[in-house]
């Protein structure tokens, strides 16, 4: 049974709604390839919570946005054996005013956000379409389905997150490997802290934030052999916000 064990990648799984989406698919029977920009308490303390669930699980630390290192840690990784998923849940804000939006701003988003998917995508899709079998599942957000002030750098990314997906479900279908995106809407994580939360909640219909688990709940679904004709969706957790 040992040899039969899939692997997930979770692509940032450390903390957050990663870490929940970490624990979600350990307690779901998968094995676990952790990413993270940086070795910390946090990551290792992941790592340690999936091995208390019977799971193996190993960290890889890098830069999403680094290409080279990216792919040279993940080429390694996948000398070893195909992850059955690939979870890309990689993703950083630099919010502000477009007028006033620095080149840098622009492009350190796009550069984790969207190249970034590029990058793991890179490595992983041909193993995995010499597989014939597997899932991939990118969180992208409500800001990239409907637009936020602010944000335009950061809706841009994940706007263009949700085309890679459909287009990419339309080219790998074929090989049994489902593709779809979850767009989460405000949920309690470090990015959400500082939001003016007596103004938000009136606009969410369920009138609470989501929580990482919620959104962990999702990925977990279309990870599984339930989701045997989900594709090319995106699928919000969003409490009402946007249909």
């Amino acid at each position: 049974m040992e040899s039969t064990r899939r692997v997930a990648l979770v692509v940032g799984g450390s903390r957050g709604i990663g870490r929940a989406i970490a624990l979600r698919l350990a307690r779901s029977g998968f094995d676990l390839w952790l990413t993270c920009r940086h070795a910390s308490a946090e990551a290792e303390a992941t790592v340690a919570d999936v091995r208390r669930i019977g799971r193996v699980c190993e960290l890889l630390v890098f830069d999403v946005s680094d290409h080279e290192r990216a792919r040279a840690v993940l080429s390694a990784q996948v000398e070893k054996s195909t992850p059955y998923a690939v979870v890309f849940n990689s993703g950083i804000a630099r919010d502000g005013l477009m007028v006033w939006m620095s080149r840098e701003e622009w492009r350190s988003v796009m550069s984790v956000n969207l190249d970034g998917f590029h990058t793991v995508m890179s490595v992983v899709l041909l193993p995995m379409l010499h597989q014939r079998a597997g899932r991939i599942v990118a969180i992208t957000s409500l800001s990239g389905q409907v637009g936020q002030a602010g944000q335009v750098n950061y809706s841009a990314s994940k706007a263009g997150l949700i085309g890679a997906v459909k287009a990419l479900a339309r080219e790998v279908g074929r090989k049994n490997i489902l593709v779809n995106a979850v767009a989460p809407g405000v949920i309690e994580t470090a990015m959400t802290e500082q939001l003016p939360r007596e103004q938000i909640l009136p606009l969410i219909p369920l009138r609470r934030y989501g929580t990482p688990d919620d959104v962990a709940a999702v990925v977990d679904f279309l990870c599984s052999e339930q989701a045997m004709y989900v594709h090319g969706q995106v699928i919000g957790v969003n409490g009402g916000m946007a249909t």
